[in-house]
């Protein structure tokens, strides 16, 4: 059995298409819980007078907002599931994911975080991500040391050994998971969840300066320095993207003092290459 968390904070727009995209197919298996964190848009409303479904465990209403980390940790730790997953509610997901997922645990032992992707189909290059592809017996895994915070399935073991997620983000915690020998990545071939905060969405709400200052208490991206607007946004989209296709899979690259050389090596290569396209330029 499966156990999902499904977190609200208000964007109803969001949360509509993102719930429908979940429960819209009714032979996918699976326990949904959902916990809104004191919503004032409409949200509690619509999830008390509208959302019907055999697959809803529970609706908690927290009368705070305590995050996204406290409410997964409060479920995770009562499940009796053997995996476990999150969704938030700014994704559209791919009907019957779940299943998918849930079978690559099923015949990979030591598969930890498997996940969705959140970038479209056009974002991939094959070429550029050929190198973090594995195979394990039926299955391929787009292997990297954290995935994204939604639309994601690792086995109960795994938290029940790891304990309860700490801090504001699950990064660290995906870390800490590869480190122990565990297979973190995203299903290959893609299976991918449409993120609607991503410019490039048609959902996206991320229009004006205001729109962006609303969700800073939403979205952790924006609270980078660096993500104020459209163009920072775009930025950090191809940051994270050139970091999923093109830098190394093993954990140990992202801890220490091989994490400041690769940091330092990928940071030269680009001032080189620069450098290199001005020179281009000015030959013209």
């Amino acid at each position: 059995m499966t156990d999902l968390v499904f977190v609200t904070y208000n964007r109803l727009d969001y949360t509509r298409r993102s719930l429908a995209s979940i429960l819209t197919d009714p032979t996918e298996e699976f326990s949904l819980t959902i916990w809104d964190n004191a919503s004032t848009d409409g949200t509690v409303e619509y999830l008390k007078n509208e959302v019907r479904d055999r697959r809803i465990k529970k609706i908690v209403y927290s009368s705070t907002n305590i995050g996204q980390i406290y409410a997964v940790n409060s479920i995770w730790s009562e499940s009796k599931a053997d995996l476990l997953g999150k969704l938030d509610n700014d994704c559209i997901m791919t009907p019957g994911w779940t299943r998918i997922l849930a079978k690559a645990h099923e015949d990979i032992p030591n598969l930890g975080m498997v996940a969705c992707f959140h970038f479209f189909e056009s974002d991939f290059d094959l070429k550029r991500a050929q190198h973090k592809i594995h195979t394990f017996g039926r299955h391929r895994i787009l292997r990297h040391p954290w995935t994204c915070g939604t639309g994601f399935l690792f086995k109960r073991s795994v938290y029940q050994g790891l304990g309860p997620i700490d801090g504001n983000a699950t990064t660290h915690y995906w870390i800490k998971m590869a480190q122990r020998g565990y297979i973190n990545g995203f299903y290959y071939p893609l299976v991918f969840q449409e993120h609607m905060d991503d410019p490039k969405s048609q959902y996206c709400r991320l229009k004006d300066h205001a729109a962006f200052e609303a969700a800073k208490g939403v979205t952790v991206t924006l609270e980078h320095p660096k993500v104020q607007d459209f163009n920072g946004l775009y930025w950090w989209r191809e940051e994270v993207l050139s970091n999923l296709l093109d830098d190394p899979w093993d954990v140990r690259q992202y801890v220490g003092w091989r994490d400041r050389f690769r940091r330092f090596r990928k940071t030269a290569k680009r001032a080189w290459n620069e450098k290199t396209s001005l020179r281009q330029l000015q030959t013209i």
